[in-house]
């Protein structure tokens, strides 16, 4: 089975690279990359949700030929669930699961706060307030000047995002958060409008980056999620 992951605001898909030797080796982590960081440096920062996920339905389209899931945390959770609709469209399989992480439900979006062009200083604050970001690296000013120019775009895909009612999904959807995060329970248990195939609402005893302050824990669920799906289509074989 493939995993294919998305990052969250400011990331590269680097973020997802020590998740290789995590999981089991049945289980192939495809970090996706975004246009304008990584290796697709070269490219223009996407600020269009929708077309950043048609674009990506494009790339990976071609080669589902065995179950897959989708992983996103944060912006990456939003975008993940634009994919599997994008996907649909294009008449692709479903992923078996939807792992949508550290994000709340599209329909219940707080799109206002990415809405104003925020200043330099207000970015690093905003990073500073997740507590995802060593200070030494929120003061160097090398680093900061590379990184805010995706973080700008990347809060331009959320600001500019818009909810469009459409068929629930056919996949399961598996949303993760954490306990000290600003996302409201509501925003979490909406999550369950997007799907006709089952939801399950796993927290973990930390903040916005949960993901990696408990990422053993975050590996051990997904880890448990697809292993009876693996299983299954071997058995199917």
């Amino acid at each position: 089975m493939r995993l294919y992951c998305l990052p969250y605001s400011g990331a590269s898909a680097m973020v997802y690279s020590r998740w290789r030797r995590s999981l089991s080796a049945d289980i192939e982590v495809r970090p996706l990359e975004l246009p304008g960081r990584g290796k697709r440096f070269s490219e223009p920062l996407a600020t269009d949700m929708a077309l950043l996920a048609r674009q990506l339905a494009v790339e990976i389209g071609h080669e589902l030929d065995r179950p897959y899931a989708l992983f996103g945390h944060s912006l990456g959770g939003l975008l993940v669930h634009e994919l599997a609709h994008a996907l649909r469209e294009r008449g692709c399989p479903p992923p078996r699961v939807l792992f949508a992480s550290g994000t709340a439900a599209p329909s219940l979006r707080d799109t206002e706060r990415f809405a104003a062009n925020k200043t330099d200083a207000q970015l690093i604050a905003d990073l500073r307030d997740l507590n995802g970001t060593p200070e030494d690296i929120l003061a160097n000013e090398e680093l900061m000047r590379l990184t805010l120019p995706v973080l700008r775009a990347d809060f331009a895909l959320c600001g500019n995002y818009q909810y469009r009612p459409r068929a629930p999904l056919g996949c399961p959807i598996q949303v993760l958060a954490g306990h000290q995060d600003s996302t409201t329970p509501e925003q979490l248990q909406a999550w369950r409008q997007e799907t006709t195939a089952g939801f399950e609402l796993s927290l973990f005893d930390s903040g916005h980056f949960f993901i990696h302050d408990q990422a053993s824990a975050v590996l051990a669920l997904i880890q448990a999620r697809l292993q009876p799906l693996l299983h299954r289509h071997a058995t199917a074989i």
